[in-house]
């Protein structure tokens, strides 16, 4: 019995030192001195998905809108997949999960090539979907909505990150491609 209780006075009184040593707290939610709390994931009913033409063959331009009243977070690489096929587009650049911060009524903005430009190979599909974070369901788009009226082809896609414009969205995409 008195083993038991120093090993637990012992284990309290290391974990409380571990606590003090690295500014940590033992309560839940609670965030060290000196630091904000960073913002939530969004709710996926707070955002808008949409997508359009890309304005080059093979290419569609998609877009995230914070609806909600406070900044939520996103996943930097959106989740696009396309119907009856397996996995989803890779990012490009090359690039690990990480957080893409939304103010209220702010966009972000990434572009989408479903395959090269003069390719036959591949897979063509009626629909592609959009989702802003792993963790959501996403929004489908018919082929005429991205202006591929005669079907999706799709072989070896890619999306950019979230970008602040559409411009610089594009211009990742082709400099990603070239």
């Amino acid at each position: 019995m008195r083993l038991s209780f120093a090993l637990t006075a012992a284990l309290t009184a290391t974990a409380a030192v571990a606590l003090t040593a690295t500014g940590a707290s033992a309560a839940p939610g609670a965030t060290p001195a000196g630091t904000a709390a960073r913002p939530g994931v969004c709710q996926e009913k707070a955002l808008r998905i949409s997508a359009s033409p890309g304005g080059q063959r093979h290419v569609a331009r998609i877009a995230v809108t914070n609806r909600g009243g406070s900044a939520c977070v996103v996943d930097r690489i959106p989740t696009v997949t396309f119907r009856g096929l397996d996995g989803s587009a890779e990012p490009v650049p090359p690039a690990a999960s990480g957080a893409y911060v939304l103010s209220p009524g702010e966009r972000g903005y990434a572009a989408v090539r479903t395959a090269a430009p003069g390719t036959t190979e591949g897979h063509v599909v009626r629909t592609l979907s959009v989702a802003a974070d792993p963790s959501h369901l996403g929004v489908t788009f018919g082929a005429a909505a991205v202006g591929m009226d005669g079907g999706i082809r799709v072989w070896e896609p890619v999306s950019t990150l979230w970008h602040t414009s559409r411009a610089a969205a594009d211009r990742a995409l082709a400099d990603a491609t070239r």
